[in-house]
């Protein structure tokens, strides 16, 4: 009789069936028994509603009470009712009737693979690549939702009568995402695998780390697929010992007697397929299954070609009945293919296939974070589309559309396991590439969110989702804590995103020693030992992500990997670059490829209309003449790794290419350009004109921002020096630095009050403090309010410019007086295309009001799921 949707594990007569033909379990009548298995009995029934036979699946009445086989059984049900593919087992209903728990399935007319194997032969290459095919096709299928089998047998794949496999039993599924369903629940001696309740796994297909109790993933599938491909090609089984103890040892310590020897006439590239599957270390198998059924499938698709290699390989001298002049030709044209599928075919096997890559978002602005949530499949995302305000979505891979949640407007930080969203409230920018917002916690299913941490600029979740690693401002610096109020490290500059790996035993982010800038290092810090490893100096380093025991980053258009040892390889290269945003248990990247532009737009003396100033690709202003007609800027090309000082006239004319160097700041006569070097270390002052460039005496700061003071002979410095944070220096042009005020202050704009004596900066408490030339001595600006910056002075010295700081398009600028606070509004800055802009900055007016310049990050980003990567 054929079996139809069960694996007969266990005779009908060792386990009487209590439902006889004829009579109904819900709405279907019972035609006749199957099969039976650990999991249940199966039965041929009757569906009247929809005129079709199908199989259903009972648990035992004996073990119905049984709370874990029950909610094991009702697994099976869930995992594999979630996926939807032709090699894999359709399930139609679950339900209960009478004290019976039974699940609705396709009927599958057919043969298990284990009865097809009955006879101890290899099956034909053909028909054994074929099944392996589908196989893996189906596992990808599975594995792609997050879904582990972890009991694939012969016994477990049926064999349709037109040829198609299905993949059954589900009922071991775990949840990759479910750190609950782990491994521990594996008992460490296994009965016989035809013993009734033992569902843990079948002696003999377990991987290693599922025969030795550590949790699995996809790669154990792998592993056991390869074991059915072997037996498949030989006939005999990979591993088989006399007692399950001793096959459980051969499965964790030893290797199967090679595929050559056992099958001469295998294909080559099947043996490497095979050999791969099995190994010990789930490292070394395919990175996703989708890659192990591509390649299984080349073989198959070139059968003929593999076939010849092998025979080549496995054969003595041809022996021909033709003519003598035959055998050198024939030997010659079959050497050929030989040597050619071994070059080619095994090339493209050990080549890593292209990954592919989904567009998951199709509007036009800004990505800021996505992540996975738990269920492996669904992606949570904050975004701002077309100059809007932040706000969180999600979407999925199998449909185009994505559905706000519905929350204020926010940014997504981190998921945990748990279903919990670290989210950041009133989301706004700093300085540069800095952000900063409340952190909050919310469900993903809905909810109010719940405020944790004021001045949080990035988070992940603990692997336990009870605790949080945090990057956030207190005082001058930026401190790393994990948990939230234990210190890790702290920076002068700022630090961005903290991830925790995997095991819980690092966190990896990026230390930024600029505040804005996205140039950095990558830091693996060891949690455990308090000592951190930096792995590489980054150019403009955004985004990590986890892939099981090596951090993935991207720098400068490529995407890399590196081990927590601080060894670096190369992932991919694509033009425009990725920036990893999360990778899924399964080997799934999210990430964003971004089109990056850095604009600046000014309004020239006496024109009416702005003029768009940009010159290459990452145009960065820096100062404005006092008379507004001419700009000083960097170019900071995404094609070069350093700057370019650059001057331009307001009225649109070409730009004038001073050196390579960061600017700062015109002289007061305009004739010279403040400039510094790559790593901030040295002063240079850069003629407008005519004249050569002069250096300054080096001092032991980096320098972050700096003016000239009034009469041109000294500086207004905001630098940094080690042991200490940022701080306000003079420093006259032949002589060295002095700090004239705490840590934790900041410049920004035309600092400088028209009569040299007082500088507007942002002080310790981020509010604007009105420090005096030379000794320091600091007061309040009326009316402050936290993170407003100085833009510039009035003609007159009574009052100052100001960015409101918002994050909201447009900049809203007002003019505030410094004596009372009273404040008038100036002027709302709004860029001519606001799509991709998040904020505006820096600004620059001249005192008079009349001329000005602002600059803007433009970021298109759109969101992908890359598959397949190296």
């Amino acid at each position: 009789m054929p079996r139809e949707g069960v694996e007969p594990t266990r005779s009908l007569e060792s386990a009487p069936m209590p439902l006889t033909a004829g009579s109904r379990l819900g709405p279907y009548e019972i035609l006749a028994p199957l099969g039976a298995g650990g999991m249940g009995e199966v039965y041929r029934a009757r569906d009247a509603k929809l005129a079709r036979d199908i199989a259903i699946k009972v648990l035992p009445s004996e073990t119905s009470a049984d709370p874990e086989r029950r909610k094991r059984f009702e697994q099976e049900a869930r995992s594999a009712s979630a996926l939807n593919h032709p090699n894999i087992l359709t399930i139609y209903d679950i339900g209960a009737a009478d004290g019976t728990i039974y699940i609705a399935m396709e009927l599958v007319e057919g043969r298990t693979l284990r009865e097809l194997l009955a006879t101890g032969e290899p099956l034909p290459t053909k028909r054994l690549l074929d099944v392996a095919v589908q196989t893996a096709d189906g596992l990808a299928k599975a594995h792609g939702a997050g879904i582990v089998h972890r009991d694939l047998k012969p016994e477990n794949l049926m064999i349709s009568r037109d040829g198609f496999v299905k993949i059954l039993d589900f009922g071991l599924a775990k949840l990759t995402e479910n750190p609950a369903q782990d491994a521990s629940v594996l008992p460490t001696a296994i009965a016989s695998p035809t013993q009734p309740g033992t569902v843990m796994g079948t002696v003999g297909y377990m991987s290693p780390e599922q025969a030795s109790g550590q949790p699995v993933d996809f790669r154990s599938d792998q592993f056991t697929l390869g074991a059915i491909v072997y037996e498949m090609a030989t006939g005999k089984r990979a591993f088989q010992r006399k007692t399950s103890a001793e096959t459980l040892v051969a499965v964790i310590r030893e290797e199967p007697d090679p595929l050559q020897q056992q099958s001469p006439k295998a294909p080559p590239p099947l043996r490497w397929i095979v050999e791969r599957c099995l190994a010990k270390d789930p490292e070394e198998r395919y990175a996703s299954t989708k890659d192990l059924a591509r390649d299984l499938r080349s073989v198959r698709d070139h059968l003929s070609e593999a076939s010849i290699s092998g025979a080549i390989e496995a054969t003595g001298p041809i022996r021909l009945r033709r003519r003598g002049w035959l055998l050198p030709a024939v030997l010659a044209l079959v050497a050929g293919a030989a040597i050619a599928l071994i070059a080619g075919k095994r090339a493209h096997l050990f080549t890593p296939a292209p990954p592919e890559y989904q567009r998951l978002t199709f509007r036009r602005g800004t990505i800021l974070n996505a992540r996975f949530a738990p269920d492996g499949n669904t992606v949570v995302y904050g975004a701002a589309w077309e100059g809007g305000a932040p706000e969180i979505y999600s979407t999925r891979p199998e449909g185009p559309e994505s559905k706000s949640l519905g929350l204020p407007s926010a940014n997504v930080l981190a998921v945990s396991h748990t279903g919990d969203l670290a989210i950041s409230l009133g989301w706004h920018p700093l300085s540069g590439w800095e952000s900063s917002g409340t952190l909050a916690r919310v469900p993903l299913s809905g909810g109010a969110p719940r405020e944790l941490l004021e001045n949080v600029q990035d988070a992940d979740w603990s692997l336990d989702g009870k605790n949080l690693a945090v990057s956030r401002q207190v005082g001058s610096r930026v401190r790393l804590e994990y948990p939230t109020g234990t210190v890790l490290t702290e920076a002068t500059g700022w630090l961005s995103d903290p991830r925790i790996s995997p095991d819980g035993q690092y966190v990896a982010f990026i230390e930024h020693p600029e505040r804005g800038d996205s140039a950095g290092r990558l830091v693996i810090f060891d949690i455990a030992r308090h000592s951190k490893v930096e792995v590489q100096v980054l150019s403009g380093g955004t985004g990590l992500a986890w892939r099981r025991n090596e951090v993935v980053f991207g720098d400068r258009g490529a995407l890399k990997r590196a081990s927590t040892s601080g060894k670096v390889s190369a992932l991919i290269s694509m033009p425009g670059g990725f920036n990893p945003q999360d990778i899924s248990a399964d080997g799934r990247l999210l990430a964003t490829r971004t089109n990056y532009r850095r604009e600046f737009v000014g309004l020239a003396p006496g024109d009416t209309r702005e003029r768009n100033l940009t010159w290459l690709d990452w145009s960065f202003p820096s100062d404005v003449s006092a008379d507004g007609r001419t700009v000083l800027f960097d170019e900071q090309s995404r094609a070069r790794a350093d700057y370019s000082a650059y001057v331009r006239k307001t009225d649109g004319s070409p730009a004038v290419l001073l050196g390579t160097a960061r600017s700062l700041a015109f002289s007061p006569d305009g004739r010279w350009a403040l400039t510094t070097n790559v790593d901030s270390s040295q002063l240079t002052l850069l003629p407008t004109g005519a004249g050569a460039p002069r250096t300054l005496p080096k001092t032991n700061l980096l320098h972050q921002s700096a003016t000239f003071l009034a009469d041109g002979r000294g500086l207004l410095l905001c630098a940094v020096e080690k042991g200490h944070g940022p701080r306000l220096y003079v420093q006259d042009l032949d002589g060295q630095a002095r700090a004239i005020t705490g840590e934790g202050y900041e410049l920004s704009g035309r600092a400088l009050s028209p009569d040299g004596k007082t500088a507007a900066a942002r002080g310790p408490d981020r509010k604007i403090q009105l420090v005096a030339i030379p000794s320091g001595q600091a007061r309040p600006l009326p009316g402050a309010h936290e993170e407003e910056s100085p833009i510039g002075w009035t003609a007159d010295g009574g009052s100052l410019y100001l960015d409101s700081g918002e994050a909201a398009i447009p900049a809203h600028v007002e003019i505030c007086d410094v004596t009372t606070g009273a404040r008038r509004p100036w002027k709302d800055l709004t860029p001519p295309d606001p799509a991709g802009v998040v904020s505006i900055g820096p600004i620059f007016i001249t005192p008079d009001g009349k001329s000005y310049v602002y600059s803007y990050r433009r970021m298109l980003e759109d969101l992908y799921l890359v598959r397949g990567l190296p």
